[in-house]
């Protein structure tokens, strides 16, 4: 339950639930390698125990989704769409732009959208339509032409109508590491894809970096872990309602308080203890406890670089002056400013984008925008004019390493008869 912890052994525990799970997906990518959709509808029937008669959601089963879900549900996830659509539209680059830096010499960066992206969306223990538009609304906005989802059986209505709301119509009941194995490696029902996206739980995350030679992925997306910043300030009801949201999750959701007041974590014990005698999830929540607790430190600075070497998958900053301590921290996968700011926003509805990395992988990857579907190409352009500023530079250097074809290959153009 809610305890001091060690920063350093909560950290290895996060990346170890990941390494424990690769001997098992390594025989499940290797079975749908082999045997393609029959080794999909035997991990299915193993794993979520259900005997699939059919891969391909049809187009009539997004339409009857619609008669199962109340019509102010579909009007909050029309709503939720709109947001992250406009949000990731800010993101936008210009498909080409080309710039004179030099006479003659014209520099810029051409963006393509990739072709075909595959989208994870995880079901088993809840409904994740939140996730449907999350990993598809952005390779939308980014121009992806086709987009293919991934979701376990059963697949909630919820989730088919928010697909169907963002304009995906290419959806497969299949769920764990063999969807992501269906997804890289292609079978005769699943078209092979460019990049993988979403969240998972360890199963899903291994099978996503292990298949990385095959196709591209967006960043590990394990367990949900949130980081909480608070000093004396901070109110814990708010901060016990934060670990609570993130606990129901997952059983391997992690929760870490880094506090500059001794007094605070046993308050927020009290809150969860109280809180927790209500939820709904509560068996789920009382094992994503056993990997969470708190860190007392001695001033904001210590709990700062504190949250910098755990670099949180959710960010939140309760103390006095949180955008004085916005502005220090470097490393976390979405952060969320004071102490009305619920991680539930970003979650849902304002837009922001929910599949963010997990396990530390925050200090070096991003969370999930419309650059995540897309690639660049450098672009040059040199005139008569330019290839007199710049030849006699390359001719030198090309020279120098021993690769006169490359040196000949400007001296030649700058030949008076060229």
């Amino acid at each position: 339950m809610w305890k001091a912890l060690d920063i350093e052994e909560w950290k290895n525990q996060r990346r170890s639930d990941l390494a424990g799970a690769k001997d098992a997906v390594a025989g499940i990518v290797d079975a749908v390698r082999k045997d393609g959709d029959e080794a999909l509808y035997a991990l299915t029937k193993k794993f979520d125990h259900i005997d699939l008669e059919d891969l391909a959601v049809a187009p009539e089963e997004f339409e009857g989704a619609y008669e199962e879900v109340d019509d102010a549900m579909v009007e909050s996830l029309a709503e939720a769409e709109a947001h992250i659509r406009r949000f990731h539209e800010l993101q936008r680059n210009h498909s080409l732009w080309l710039d004179e830096v030099e006479p003659g010499v014209i520099l810029g960066v051409k963006t393509t959208p990739l072709d075909r992206i595959g989208a994870y969306v995880p079901g088993g223990r809840a409904a994740y339509p939140s996730t449907a538009l999350m990993t598809t609304v952005p390779a939308q906005v980014a121009g992806v032409a086709e987009i293919c989802v991934c979701s376990p059986p059963p697949i909630h209505p919820l989730t088919l109508v928010a697909l169907d709301i963002a304009g995906v119509d290419e959806c497969y009941r299949v769920g764990g590491a063999q969807a992501i194995a269906a997804m890289a490696l292609g079978t005769e029902t699943i078209d092979p894809v460019q990049k993988i996206v979403g969240p998972g739980n360890v199963f899903v995350t291994a099978a996503k970096m292990m298949l990385r030679e095959e196709a591209e992925i967006d960043f590990p997306a394990g367990p949900s872990e949130i980081g909480i910043l608070a000093d004396a300030t901070a109110k814990p009801a708010f901060v016990a309602a934060d670990v609570l949201a993130q606990a129901e999750h997952d059983p391997h959701a992690g929760c870490i308080l880094v506090t500059t007041d001794p007094s605070l974590p046993a308050k927020v014990g009290a809150e969860i203890t109280r809180q927790m005698a209500t939820a709904e999830r509560r068996a789920i929540i009382e094992k994503a406890l056993d990997h969470s607790g708190y860190v007392v430190v001695r001033d904001l600075d210590e709990a700062i670089a504190a949250m910098d070497d755990i670099a949180p998958e959710h960010l939140s900053i309760q103390v006095a002056d949180p955008m004085a301590a916005l502005t220090l921290v470097r490393n976390a996968g979405s952060i969320f400013v004071g102490p009305y700011t619920a991680v539930a926003f970003g979650d849902y509805a304002s837009g922001t984008n929910h599949v963010l990395p997990t396990a530390g992988y925050a200090k070096v990857y991003s969370g999930l925008d419309i650059h995540h579907f897309c690639k660049t190409s450098s672009v040059q352009m040199i005139s008569r004019e330019g290839l007199e500023w710049l030849g006699g530079i390359v001719e030198n250097l090309a020279s120098a390493e021993g690769l006169h074809a490359h040196a000949n290959s400007v001296r030649i153009r700058r030949r008076k008869d060229a």
